[in-house]
Formats: structure tokens, C-alpha cells, sequence
């Protein structure tokens, strides 16, 4: 098909008004600078992680006790390389914000990438246990496979727990990529700095929202929709935000917090054992052993040809509160 005559000329214009904003809107290219992390190579990590943290499940799959030292050990010294050279390029972005290089941006992402690894055992127990809490607390779930192979939640929590090690660690950029890549798969945000404690279990959890100074603490669980959030945006006296406060919510062991829930505020923490009913707006501290709940306001279920004839609808006695 021959190409319609004078339908490329402004082009050129194009390209060339395109590339003038590389100079006026200069905070949103990066240019003539060291490469950033990779995206490519983040979820490349995070895949062959998954592998090690669920051998078996994920990635090669006829595994026993002769070959699994063999291949563990291989998928242990690539992962090594990509995650090495992805905080090398988190660290050194950094050291150039702050225009503080130092020098050693190569051998603290060695010694940071090594610790990182070390403490794979202590994450693979913390998950063991998040995916007994999912069984537990799921009477639709017929195993401990189908949760390690399909829940969502997991696979959220899966990537917090080893996002959050490298935040610990102090590595910057990396961890809220990973979190972010999480997020994009699951709909479930969690920030890398949020605090969780053992037996976590996130049911569903499309929306769920769980900000950066959040602490969490053993056997809590949470439903889709869930937002533990800041209660306002604190500003200094130029008028810019502040930073390290603590904004989000605090919830102690062996609380449950139902669906569309919102809590909200630093200074709000949820006793231990206590219960957030559906849709609840929290924004202040409630004593160990609470049950919070919105006050059923009463349904109205009303007859369709009784509505079109024009009479009144009348109220379900069985949706209205008890006096």
C-alpha cells in the first residue's frame, strides 16, 4: 500500500518540539547521567528469588535432595550478580542527589547484596508462617500450594518481605520498585518501610493500602480494600512537605480489619485483639479488645410493581438495628 503523499512533513516539527522539553522539563528525563536500575532486571530478581524462597513452585520444578543444592546454588550466584549490580546503580544514583560520592559505591553494594542473601533463611520462616496463617484463615483455601501458587496476597507479602530487607539495609530506589511491581500484579500497596510483624494474611486484597511508617503486629489480617494510611500531610513554614514523621497507623497482634476499612493517623493505634468492621473511618486510637463497627442504618427493600404504582416502600424488619 503506497504511503498517502504529504502525511509525514510535519514529522520533523514534531521530533524536534519532543525534544526542546528535554530541556525545560528537565526533571523528568535522565540524561547524561550513569544508568539508572532496571526494571528488566528487578523482576528478573524478584522471579529468581520466588524460586529460592518457594523451591519447587516456581522456575525449574523437578527438584529433589540430589540436585537441589546444585541448582539453588546456581540460582543464588546469578541472582547475586543482578541484584549487586541493581543496588550498585540505587546507591550511586543516590550518592549523585546528595553530591556526596564516595567512592565505595561498588563494594558497599557487594557487602549490602551478601548481607541481603544471608538473611534469606530468617525470611523464608517468616513466609513459611504467612502461608500457614493464609490456610488458616481461609476455609476456601484446599492447601498450602494453591495459596503459594495463586493468592495474591501472598505474592505481595512475598515481595514486602524482601523489599523490606533491603530498605532495612538502607538501600535506596530498589525497594520501592519492587514494591511498585508487586503492586502493578496485585492491586495490594505495600510500602517497603511498613513494620510487619509473623502470620500476616492479606484475604483478597485488591486495594489494600499500607503506607511507609505503618507497624503491623503478629496475626493480624487484613481484607481487600484496607487502608492504613496518613491522616494529613504535615508542611513546614516554606510550605514543603515533612518527611519522617510518623504518619500511619499502628495495630497490634491479633487484629482483623474488614473490608473497605480505612485507619488512618501516626498517632492511632488499634489495641491488640480488637476487630474494624466493614467500611469503618478510624482516625483515633481504640483500647485492646475493641470491636469497631458503622451502626446499620436499616435497608429499604421495596416491590417493584408496588414502586411503579406509586405507594411507599416499606422497610425489611429484618435489616433494622435492634432498639
Amino acid at each position: 500500500m503506497a504511503r498517502p503523499s504529504g502525511r509525514d512533513e510535519g514529522i520533523p516539527k514534531i521530533i524536534d518540539d519532543i525534544v526542546a522539553t528535554y530541556d525545560s522539563l528537565s526533571g523528568t528525563n535522565h540524561l547524561s547521567h550513569r544508568p539508572l536500575p532496571s526494571h528488566t532486571a528487578v523482576r528478573e530478581a524478584i522471579e529468581g528469588l520466588k524460586e529460592v524462597l518457594y523451591p519447587g513452585y516456581f522456575g525449574r520444578r523437578h527438584l529433589n535432595r540430589a540436585n537441589i543444592r546444585f541448582h539453588i546454588g546456581d540460582r543464588i550466584w546469578q541472582i547475586h550478580r543482578m541484584l549487586t549490580e541493581q543496588v550498585y546503580l540505587s546507591v550511586l544514583h543516590e550518592c549523585k542527589l546528595t553530591q556526596a560520592e564516595c567512592g565505595h559505591c561498588e563494594s558497599l553494594a557487594e557487602e549490602t547484596t551478601l548481607e541481603f542473601l544471608r538473611r534469606i533463611p530468617a525470611v523464608r520462616a517468616m513466609l513459611a508462617e504467612d502461608v500457614q496463617a493464609a490456610f488458616d484463615g481461609d476455609p476456601a483455601a484446599r492447601s498450602l500450594d494453591e495459596i503459594i501458587f495463586s493468592y495474591p496476597g501472598l505474592e505481595a507479602v512475598t515481595v514486602y518481605r524482601m523489599a523490606h530487607e533491603l530498605w532495612e539495609l538502607k538501600v535506596p530506589l530498589l525497594p520501592r520498585i519492587m514494591s511498585e511491581t508487586a503492586h502493578s500484579s496485585t492491586g495490594i500497596d505495600i510500602h517497603p518501610g511498613a513494620r510487619i510483624g509473623r502470620s500476616f494474611f492479606i484475604d483478597h486484597g485488591t486495594g489494600v493500602v499500607i503506607g511507609e511508617t505503618t507497624e503491623i503486629g503478629d496475626r493480624v489480617r487484613l481484607y481487600q480494600g484496607v487502608t492504613l494510611g496518613a491522616l494529613s500531610l504535615q508542611k513546614d513554614d516554606a510550605g514543603r512537605l515533612v518527611r519522617g514523621t510518623k504518619r500511619h497507623p499502628t495495630i497490634e497482634d491479633d487484629v482483623t480489619i474488614y473490608a473497605g476499612a480505612t485507619i488512618l493517623g501516626g498517632q492511632t493505634v488499634v489495641g491488640r485483639g480488637s476487630t474494624i468492621g466493614g467500611n469503618v473511618w478510624l482516625t483515633h486510637s481504640v483500647p485492646p479488645q475493641s470491636v469497631v463497627m458503622i451502626e446499620d442504618p436499616g435497608l429499604v427493600v421495596a416491590n417493584k410493581k408496588s414502586r411503579k404504582a406509586g405507594r411507599p416502600p416499606h422497610a425489611s424488619a429484618s435489616s433494622r438495628p435492634p432498639k
